[in-house]
């Protein structure tokens, strides 16, 4: 163990510490998450961001009128944001408190000019640019993945839907990543210029504050947008094989209340249903799935749930047992050591399907003939 090693690092630590607590810049980042924070502060920041930076602008002019002292100048700024929040939205609206606590907040940092300086800087650069770099990040991982995975089916065929699954997967996380990297060095350099260009006094370390406040922020907002990605992208993967095989999906059973979550549904040939629920993994949907048991399938003349995974870990044997004897199937990649226990198990083999037969299994169920032309997507 290197006592003197550690021991160094919290010195370290500890003087960085000190150094961003004692700065005016600190609150580079304390800004740009309160103007974001939509649970406390109703997201101000994105949904009037053309008043904060109307807003910015006659800080700007207040601080620079020479006739003014600096505590006059404090106390006029302090009125200015009041007065120009509350007006963010009419009395006694959903928007009203949340604005009128966020000008109180903001305003009780407001002890010095470089404080309000420091909030002029997150409004214009660090908020702004922002939202201007969030629109350009992909709601949807699809766009990265159609024109490959019709390829693939073009050239393997229907025995490649697995292959088509997890490319879909693969490209959509990496593609989408790469747009949000690109963004993040992209304004952050921008950023970077705009600080080095500016004549506000500061240091190395101070113009690291306002860089990584900066990067903190944008990386926690790719983070929620990655989340809503997530659970699109088997569902999306679901459509577009119905489009290229040309298959009809259909609404949910009328009066279907369980709380079973079913991305797609198709008639049989016996007037029966089969639902669809895609997800990487069934570990957010276990107790949905776990509560439609046969009797209710039965009621609404539902045949079989059929599950798309990618990853089957946690596809323990009690899982695909307890569900299997409900009518939901598990259709796996054949390669996995989960599908090659479970497909060989005699508790388990009619539980799980290899994602090869995916299409075949359609076809079957659907019956007679099929226009196999493939669609453009």
């Amino acid at each position: 163990m290197n006592l003197k090693g550690d021991f160094c690092m919290k010195n370290e630590a500890n003087e960085m510490y000190s150094l961003i607590v004692s700065s005016p810049w600190r609150n580079a980042y304390w800004f740009a998450r309160m103007l974001l924070n939509g649970d406390k502060y109703g997201g101000i920041g994105t949904k009037k961001e053309r008043q904060l930076l109307e807003l910015s602008v006659r800080l700007e002019a207040i601080l620079t009128q020479e006739s003014l002292s600096a505590q006059e100048k404090i106390e006029i700024c302090k009125n200015s944001l009041s007065k120009a929040f509350s007006e963010l939205f009419k009395p006694n609206t959903k928007g009203c408190l949340p604005a009128l606590l966020l000008a109180e907040d903001v305003s009780a940092e407001f002890d010095t000019i470089e404080d309000i300086i420091v909030f002029i800087v997150s409004v214009k650069y660090i908020v702004s640019s922002m939202n201007t770099a969030m629109a350009a990040v992909p709601s949807n991982d699809s766009a990265f993945c159609h024109e490959t995975a019709r390829i693939i089916l073009d050239t393997l065929g229907e025995t490649g839907i697995g292959k088509v699954i997890s490319t879909w997967d693969n490209l959509g996380v990496k593609g989408c990543l790469d747009v949000e990297r690109s963004l993040v060095v992209s304004e952050f350099t921008k950023l970077r210029n705009i600080l080095k260009s500016t004549a506000l006094t500061r240091n190395e370390n101070e113009e690291n504050i306002v860089l990584t406040a900066f990067v903190q922020e944008f990386e926690r907002r790719l983070g929620q947008k990655r989340k809503n990605r997530a659970g699109n992208s088997l569902e999306d993967v679901s459509t577009f094989l119905f489009d290229y095989y040309n298959f009809t999906s259909y609404p949910k059973p009328d009066h279907f209340q369980t709380d079973i979550e079913v991305d797609k549904w198709f008639k049989c040939k016996d007037g029966w249903t089969i639902g669809i629920s895609c997800k990487r993994t069934l570990r957010e949907r276990w107790k949905q799935v776990s509560s439609a048991d046969s009797h209710a399938l039965s009621r609404y003349k539902i045949k079989e749930i059929w599950h798309l995974t990618t990853f089957d870990k946690d596809l323990s044997d009690d899982k695909i047992t307890m569900l299997g004897q409900q009518r939901q199937v598990f259709y796996l990649n054949e390669n996995t050591e989960r599908y090659k226990s479970a497909s060989s198990h005699v508790g388990m083999k009619d539980y799980v399907r290899p994602l090869s037969q995916f299409i075949a299994d359609i076809r079957k169920e659907q019956g007679g003939l099929f226009n196999l032309r493939k669609v453009e997507i």
